[in-house]
């Protein structure tokens, strides 16, 4: 089978999706299937060498952020004859799946109505809540959103028109053949916003995985005994408003832990990151570590007490807090769906965390990393769900996957 994967962001940046899309492609790769990932190209010192891979298609493109991390490619007829030219020398098409909410899916979308092959869609974004953190006029910006899909995709006429968030979702659900979720959570949101394929009209929940390899080695090479020190927390990702990074640097600061915390990752609010820390001058030793490759960041992750996960009604899975799970390291966790999710070995933020209630406040935060820095000094942290190990493995995830191409392929 060649699936060819159609993505908002090179596969080789920044991001859950594309880390997603990278183990995809491995475990699709291992089960003898073909894949090619179509999505705009890289620009900054990377791009090379991310061009010299096989599998990526990379649109011409331009950089849409100041630190050239991430790019677009604009939709349309030129685009068609470039893909259409990329991919006329490569084994024929059997299944398109799109992982993109954006240019990458108009682009998807549109390459499969052009010659007839069946669309799995792979919703990552929230995006209402995504919109809502980073754009200055978040309704504005989805009335254009939603004007710019009718026309690239060609849309008359609709029964359901819409400008809001869940009306661009549903209408490239409508379009396509399968949709999944990475999570139990956000399938159950869309499929309420009618976010939902003609037949049969349901979300596949199929999570995001981990490399069963590298689950493997790092497991084999870590110690079952806790280091010796002060609490490790790490918070990793991109450093952006919706990930709520900043507030997260002040709860350390009023929690007064005695803690090492890394930060890991890269983005716009880096240097606020640093002038804050700089400000409040906190009790906890703060280190940026920047960017690093994904199997380091495990190991990282490994050898901490806790991951903290501060993003509220953004994330659509939390691939953070299950690696963590999958490594034994527990977690601090502000979104109530993404605690819901993981089942145990976390500890909530704020006290109506039990009915589902998020606290976006900065004392609540810092009550949990108190807690959390209590309970894991005393040697009696929160233990996480020991089947998420087995459940989150990359294989058992490409073989669900498998099962949808295979039903919309006939």
């Amino acid at each position: 089978m060649h699936v060819v994967m159609f993505g908002d962001q090179h596969a080789e940046t920044l991001g859950g999706a594309q880390v997603s899309m990278r183990l995809q492609r491995r475990f699709l790769e291992k089960a003898g299937h073909t894949v090619t990932i179509v999505a705009p190209a890289m620009h900054g010192p990377r791009a090379r060498s991310a061009a010299a891979d096989s599998a990526y298609l990379d649109v011409p493109s331009i950089p849409v952020t100041l630190d050239r991390e991430y790019s677009m490619s604009w939709p349309g007829r030129r685009t068609d004859r470039w893909v259409d030219a990329a991919l006329e020398g490569r084994p024929p098409v059997d299944v398109v799946h799109v992982q993109a909410d954006f240019w990458g899916a108009l682009i998807g979308y549109r390459f499969a109505r052009r010659h007839g092959i069946p669309i799995v869609h792979t919703m990552h974004n929230r995006l209402d809540v995504g919109i809502g953190a980073t754009a200055p006029f978040p309704k504005l910006v989805l009335r254009v959103l939603n004007a710019w899909q009718r026309r690239v995709l060609g849309v008359a006429s609709e029964t359901k028109p819409g400008r809001d968030g869940w009306s661009y979702l549903r209408r490239f659900a409508e379009r396509a053949d399968a949709v999944t979720a990475p999570s139990a959570h956000f399938a159950r949101r869309l499929e309420q916003h009618g976010v939902v394929p003609p037949a049969p009209p349901v979300v596949d929940v199929i999570w995001n995985g981990i490399d069963d390899e590298l689950l493997d080695g790092i497991l084999a090479s870590s110690s079952a005994e806790r280091m010796p020190g002060r609490p490790r927390f790490v918070w990793l990702g991109r450093m952006s408003p919706e990930k709520r990074l900043l507030p997260f640097l002040e709860a350390v600061a009023a929690s007064g832990v005695d803690a090492e915390v890394e930060l890991i990752g890269g983005g716009g609010q880096l240097r606020a990151a640093r002038r804050l820390i700089e400000k409040l001058s906190p009790r906890a030793t703060v280190v940026f570590a920047g960017r690093m490759p994904y199997a380091e960041t495990l190991r990282k992750i490994a050898r901490a007490d806790a991951v903290v996960q501060t993003s509220i009604g953004f994330e659509t899975q939390g691939m953070t807090i299950f690696e963590a799970a999958a490594l034994g390291t527990s977690s601090v966790v502000s979104d109530p769906d993404l605690a819901a999710e993981l089942g145990a070995g976390y500890w909530p933020v704020g006290d109506a965390f039990p009915r589902g209630i998020p606290d976006a406040s900065v004392p609540a935060l810092a009550d949990a990393l108190r807690t959390a820095a209590s309970e894991i000094a005393g040697g009696a942290p929160v233990v996480p769900d020991p089947t998420i190990r087995e459940r989150f493995r990359q294989s058992s995830r490409t073989a669900a996957m498998v099962e949808v191409y295979e039903r919309v392929t006939g």
